[in-house]
């Protein structure tokens, strides 16, 4: 008993923490007045698909990244080969290459000798060098490539918080995404024009002397910013924006035309002194990101450390100028490669959604859980409450930020977790049917159980994992939802369930325990023949191939409805009045210019879907296409703008693809690890079939295949192996205690001994995503639809297909014990 209180005191402990840490993210504001700032301030973080916002994915250029480094780099070498009599020309850029021309040609060898052997500090290469004639051609190593854009991109990841720090947004997130992007998250930013324009503005300020013929190296042609003029400066700058110290909006006092001025740091005041001193008379050119701003004569020496450049900017463009000059130059220019944005009443209208989903999801699964179980189901319904809390509260602690498709992953989460409290009391009511005590068939069932429940969460979080390594903003936040969920319901399912049903059986543990009865079930288990599946093995299976083989010819024709986030492009959510016709919307956006434009009534009247193509400037076809309907009527409102570019796609079906089959192969490792490899093989095709099916549920219904797709699909791949490792588990269980039974008969009576649990976790789970089936509208359609057909899909595979393969895998194999050898366990 001492045993039982102290077990009670840390799991306790362990729910007090969880409850308290979730509390934050549950209670109003209101009921949290009186707590301390820091405890307020953790809860969980919305996503802007709830809170509305804009989603930016930046991108560096690394084409003039490198070609700068490089041509840096052929200076150095320029340095050698003066030093070793070689003749050499000037480094000149072209393309994404450097050129170095050498004089006499026989000295190239010598010349490609002394390029290959420039080493960085850790002695590797930082030069690709070939010759074309009678020149050098030099190109970065692979190793300098990384270092070089993997310094640029945490240079750039500091210059753009300063940069949207200065804007004034409240709580950006800014994040680094893979090799060569950051990630920008804007809460409460609807209209994120000028902030991604100055994110992306490299903002590089420089000083150069006009060239007058007498400098050492070819000067450089750059255009006047508003003049159109064409100067030729020094190449060499005098003076750079690092030594900035402030940068200001002011106005001239004779023009009163705004200006920037700007303060040097005591290092840059004295060059800018030196500077004035000694070119008195020379005009003096101020270069922006490759354009000359203003190029005033030096009149005086300036030696106090200030100026001012004018140009004709109005005060917004002054105010940006100066903002980005303090907040620094980014290293290398950075593009929009997506961008999407979510209104603050739709993310509103979202949260209701998903909290009115969620709460009717989990309603009907516990109201099913206690209608079959009675008071056994309330307990496994604290459990289940106990497992949301703790999810939430994890949640808050990682600081992770919730999403629409994280509380499809909560709901999900939920429905599978009843499948271990399921599995549970089904193995404690056969050992009861056994002659056990109450005692003694509670600790025998929760034995038998806990390494199926192990094997099936396992293979669930290999396609979790995968989830989250291959995918990205909120698809990642389903899959930590998702993994949280599947590890703490292991700490309720099997610990807190147990202890509470110890609890209720503490004084009648030798007495019969009664479990409730589910009608008709009872014949179903105590019947003396078992369900004869395997008579209906070779049609199960060939109907499986051919409506298999009917969905992947479908995906040829009529094909997927694909979304933006495989095709690139802009997908633009429009609300307008309903006295405007669909006909109106469209002559519009021609009108406009915008013939590519492709519209799409959808949901209410009024609302209407805009697809446009890809374009490098897609901020400006955005703002033509708005424009143009708030032309027709001004109360037209656009909920949602997404804009994915063309190589953010093709990446995303490279990773996709790549998902998909790394989460079947790591499923494929897994089960032939743990069972024979006759089973992991009939898994893996039954699974290939399953996957194939809901490909063509897509094609049939039309559901949009996007980004929540791909986490659809790996849902349903870990639902479906999830299904057939309970199955197996028992099959095998079934071998070792009657190795002698035929193989056909040990299927049938261990898939009629399962199927009670089956059909009851099936059903929970499809409860638990029937609301947001139905109400979630398109936002998860791409998830919640797939995943309930797959739902259906993966439990009638178990039976009628997986098991029968493994049947048909086991004869076909040419072995003469293969019936009783197929099932072992492997070491």
């Amino acid at each position: 008993m001492n045993r039982f209180r102290l077990r009670a005191t840390a799991y306790a402990l362990v729910i007090l923490l969880g409850v308290l840490a979730a509390l934050p993210s549950i209670l109003p504001p209101a009921a949290l007045q009186q707590a301390p700032d820091w405890y307020r301030q953790h809860h969980l973080s919305l996503g802007l698909d709830l809170q509305g916002g804009s989603h930016v994915l930046l991108k560096v250029e690394q084409g003039p990244l490198l070609a700068e480094k490089t041509r840096k780099i052929a200076q150095e070498l320029g340095q050698r080969l003066d030093r070793n009599g070689i003749q050499h020309g000037r480094p000149v850029v072209d393309g994404d290459h450097v050129r170095l021309a050498i004089r006499p040609a026989a000295a190239m060898e010598a010349a490609l000798r002394l390029a290959s052997d420039i080493r960085d500090d850790q002695g590797r290469r930082q030069l690709s060098v070939t010759h074309d004639g009678p020149s050098l051609v030099l190109r970065p190593s692979s190793s300098l490539s990384q270092q070089v854009v993997s310094d640029a991109v945490e240079r750039s990841l500091d210059v753009v918080r300063r940069r949207i720090d200065e804007t004034g947004v409240v709580e950006p997130r800014v994040t680094r995404q893979g090799d060569d992007a950051i990630l920008v998250q804007l809460p409460g930013v609807t209209d994120p024009e000028r902030i991604t324009a100055l994110l992306g503005r490299t903002a590089r300020l420089t000083f150069h002397l006009v060239a007058d013929g007498s400098g050492p190296d070819r000067p450089l042609v750059l255009p006047g910013a508003e003049d159109g003029r064409r100067y030729q400066v020094e190449a060499t700058p005098l003076l750079d924006g690092g030594q900035l110290a402030d940068a200001r909006l002011g106005f001239d006092s004779r023009t009163h035309q705004p200006v920037v001025n700007f303060t040097l740091d005591g290092d840059g005041a004295r060059l800018f002194g030196d500077i004035t001193t000694h070119n008195v008379g020379r005009p003096f050119a101020v270069v922006l990101d490759g354009e000359v701003i203003t190029a005033p004569v030096i009149r005086t020496p300036i030696t106090a450390g200030r100026g001012e450049i004018s140009g004709n900017f109005t005060p917004r463009q002054a105010g940006d100028l100066a903002m980005l000059l303090r907040a620094g130059s980014l290293p290398a220019p950075l593009h929009v490669v997506e961008q999407r944005t979510v209104g603050a009443e739709l993310g509103g209208d979202t949260i209701r959604m998903g909290v009115l989903s969620g709460a009717l999801g989990a309603a009907l699964v516990l109201v099913f859980m206690i209608s079959i179980y009675r008071r056994w189901g309330v307990i496994a319904n604290t459990a289940l409450a106990i497992n949301v809390l703790l999810v939430l509260g994890l949640l808050a602690s990682f600081g992770a930020t919730l999403t629409l498709p994280g509380i499809a992953g909560l709901i999900l989460g939920v429905g599978m977790a009843v499948d271990a409290n399921i599995l549970i009391n089904e193995r404690i009511r056969e050992e009861t049917e056994k002659g056990k005590n109450a005692m003694a068939a509670l600790r025998a069932g929760f034995q038998r159980a806990f390494a199926t429940i192990v094997d099936a969460n396992i293979t669930t979080l290999i396609a979790v994992g995968l989830l989250f390594g291959f995918g990205s903003g909120p698809v990642r936040g389903f899959a930590v939802t998702m993994a949280v969920g599947l590890l703490v319901s292991m700490f309720t399912s099997v610990s807190v369930t147990r202890l509470l049903m110890e609890w209720r059986l503490r004084r009648r543990q030798r007495q019969p325990l009664v479990l409730p009865e589910v009608p008709g079930f009872q014949r179903l288990r105590q019947r003396q023949q078992p369900i004869q599946f395997m008579r209906v093995k070779a049609l199960g299976i060939t109907l499986s191939v051919l409506l298999s083989v009917l969905s992947l010819g479908s995906l040829a024709w009529p094909g997927l409805n694909q979304g933006i986030d495989f095709l690139g492009g802009i997908a633009m959510e429009v609300q307008v009045p309903s006295s405007l016709s669909e006909n109106a919307l469209r002559q519009a956006l021609r009108d406009a210019g915008l013939t590519d434009a492709a519209l799409q009534p959808f949901a209410d009247d009024g609302h209407f879907l805009v697809r446009m193509p890809a374009s490098d400037d897609g901020n400006a076809v955005v703002e033509t296409a708005k424009t143009a309907i708030s032309g027709l009527h001004a109360d037209s409102r656009f909920p949602r703008v997404d804009m994915v570019g063309p190589a953010v796609s093709g990446g995303f079906v490279e990773a996709s693809i790549l998902a998909v089959l790394l989460a079947g192969a790591g499923m494929f490792a897994y089960l032939r690890l743990r069972f024979e490899r006759h089973f992991a093989w009939a898994a893996l095709i039954t699974l290939l079939l399953d996957v194939s099916k809901t490909l063509g549920f897509f094609v049939l219904t039309g559901v949009e295949f996007n980004l929540t797709a791909i986490a659809a699909l790996l849902t349903l791949i870990g639902y479906s192996v999830n299904d057939k490792v309970v199955v197996f588990d028992r099959i095998r269980e079934n071998q070792k205690l009657n190795p002698d039974q035929p193989l056909e008969t040990l299927l049938n009576v261990s898939l009629t001994q399962v199927l009670t649990r089956t059909l009851f976790t099936s059903a929970t789970t499809f409860l638990a995503l029937l609301p947001m089936g139905l109400l979630g509208g398109g936002a998860v359609a791409s998830f919640a639809l797939p995943v309930l057909f797959g739902i259906v899909v993966g439990t009638t595979s178990s039976m009628y297909i997986a098991a029968p393969m493994a049947l048909f895998l086991a004869r076909w194999r040419p072995t003469p014990r293969a019936d009783t050898e197929v099932l072992a366990e492997r070491p």
